[in-house]
């Protein structure tokens, strides 16, 4: 079984552009190789629409085989030795910990909190964000994939709204991969909008984050 190389996760902080103690937290987590730092800038681009916000952007637990300083919630194998629901299923943990100890700190709740990833961050997210016993004020996923957990397959998990956003012309993940994902969401009883940006690639484009941050300001209005 794959092991995961921290227990705990750590990496870049955005604090409220009000100079007060936050009211409302966004976990921004990155892709495949990537680092927090990578991601982090969404923070820099949303602070003005939630300046109340604290903005949480963790390196995840693995370094990465591929890519020389970057990190990974899960390996990726050519001949995917390692299926990606398993992947998920062994890197939701610490994940969960890390959600729970910024909550004891900052003492914000879930209702308080958007969780947004892109790429393997996007599967990390959406695997973890529609497992919890808590509802979050929502989800954003960027050019992901919903790999479901136990508790979402047998109902008992919270709801909260779901934000999906792909590129058309991607070729790392296929943008099918978020319009299968907003189906089974949508089928379950979550509220999802989705967003399909025509001529983008594996990337966060400037329309698909004009919808994610339009989503962004709506589940914390």
């Amino acid at each position: 079984m794959t092991k995961l190389s921290a227990p705990k996760l750590s990496g870049p902080m955005l604090p409220p552009a009000t100079g007060a103690a936050p009211t409302k937290l966004v976990v921004l987590l990155h892709g495949y190789g990537d680092d927090g730092a990578g991601l982090i800038g969404l923070g820099r681009y949303w602070s003005p629409l939630l300046p109340n916000a604290l903005f949480v952007s963790p390196n995840a637990p693995s370094v990465c085989g591929a890519f020389a300083g970057g990190f990974e919630w899960f390996p990726l194998a050519n001949d995917q030795s390692l299926p990606w629901s398993e992947g998920v299923r062994l890197a939701a943990p610490v994940l969960r910990v890390f959600l729970a100890d910024l909550w004891a700190q900052t003492g914000l709740t879930a209702a308080d909190t958007v969780l947004a990833g892109f790429s393997q961050g996007a599967m990390m997210a959406l695997h973890v964000g529609t497992g919890l016993d808590e509802r979050l004020a929502g989800i954003i996923g960027f050019s992901g994939a919903f790999l479901p957990s136990d508790a979402f397959a047998a109902g008992i998990a919270a709801k909260p709204p779901v934000a999906l956003v792909h590129g058309a012309e991607d070729t790392v993940l296929e943008a099918q991969h978020s319009r299968n994902a907003a189906e089974e969401l949508a089928t379950a009883g979550f509220e999802v909008t989705l967003h399909i940006t025509p001529g983008s690639g594996h990337t966060i484009s400037d329309e698909g984050l004009a919808f994610a941050s339009a989503f962004l300001l709506a589940s914390n209005g």
